[in-house]
């Protein structure tokens, strides 16, 4: 079986109405959950010029009562930069709100601006997610937690808000280099493969993760997620014509905020766009998204899909055709050929 999931973009541009942006995020997820999508996400940013960025954990926890049965993806939390107190309480509180249907996506992050925002040296960021990783996981299962590390320091915490799932939700580690790849796998977590690799490099990098993971002794993931940048129109050529602006600057704001240092080998957002989009991202007709979901599939073993179909500046009446069009086509497609 095959899931799609949805990013219901919380970025946008200063001058638009975060009232009117949200107001479309919740059209979108009330069609996506007739069109047949198995999730919606939302990622995080703090201090994002030249966008607006609404924080996730509230973000998620309004779109969960549009969400019907729809799992709710934070992808990701900066677990580095935060407080993992905070962080369990409120990720189990969005799973007792949305009644156990969140999954736990976490990351690094990258931009120096957060780091030093949150008081965070970048050379501590790997020692302070790790702790921060095994804390939210004891204060959410054991009684009461003793802890005494380099970053954070605990003495007979007792969290009183559990999330619903047991033993916890599913943990998602995003990860970018080849190391922190490895990392997710000797941790027992899905690897959740960013949208910005281009498909060998996370084919390279599949098969280290299922290498890692096995000399570690853990058994397969149930998910293999899988984020990328979709956009589907009834042509090819109005699908280019209509995303191309908007992922163009959307890359840029990634090139500038330094996104493709933090991925492996010479991959550079600075390229023409044709060649930053080959084997990156999927545009043109339902068949051909359903080629490339093909794809993807076979090569990597990806199972779960979560696509982002809306840039910031881009309207919202693009985003909800392309919706109506993967309910129409795609999804369909997938379901009689692998159930679910």
């Amino acid at each position: 079986m095959l899931r799609f999931g949805l990013y219901t973009i919380p970025q946008h541009p200063i001058t638009d109405s975060p009232v009117r942006r949200f107001r479309e995020a919740l059209h979108q997820v009330r069609l996506a959950l007739d069109a047949g999508f198995h999730a919606i996400a939302s990622g995080q940013h703090f201090l994002s010029p030249p966008y607006q960025s609404l924080q996730t954990i509230p973000y998620l926890a309004r779109l969960s009562a549009e969400a019907g049965e729809m799992r709710l993806v934070t992808g990701v939390l900066l677990l580095s930069m935060l407080n993992p107190v905070e962080v369990a309480e409120s990720v189990a509180t969005l799973d007792v709100i949305s009644e156990g249907r969140v999954v736990f996506g976490v990351g690094l992050g990258y931009r120096e601006i957060e780091y030093e925002a949150f008081g965070v040296e970048r050379r501590q960021r790997v020692g302070r997610f790790l702790e921060a990783l095994e804390l939210v996981q004891r204060l959410w299962t054991q009684p009461r937690v003793t802890f005494e590390g380099q970053h954070f320091r605990l003495r007979e915490a007792v969290c009183t808000v559990r999330p619903l799932q047991k033993p916890h939700p599913p943990i998602w580690i995003a990860a970018n280099n080849d190391g922190a790849v490895v990392r997710a796998a000797r941790l027992g977590h899905a690897w959740f493969v960013n949208p910005h690799a281009s498909l060998p490099t996370v084919e390279r990098q599949m098969h280290l993760y299922r290498q890692e993971r096995e000399q570690a002794g853990h058994p397969p993931p149930a998910d293999i997620p899988l984020a990328r940048e979709l956009f589907i129109a009834p042509t090819r050529e109005e699908a280019w014509r209509i995303a191309r602006p908007y992922l163009e600057g959307k890359y840029q704001a990634y090139a500038a905020w330094g996104q493709d240092r933090a991925l492996p080998g010479q991959e550079s957002f600075r390229v023409p766009f044709e060649e930053l989009a080959r084997d990156r991202f999927i545009i043109g007709t339902p068949e051909d998204a359903i080629a490339e979901i093909e794809r993807y599939h076979q090569r990597l073993g990806a199972n779960f899909f979560l696509f982002r179909i809306q840039w910031p500046g881009m309207e919202n009446y693009h985003a909800l055709r392309v919706i109506e069009l993967f309910g129409l086509h795609i999804i369909p497609y997938f379901r009689q050929k692998y159930g679910g």
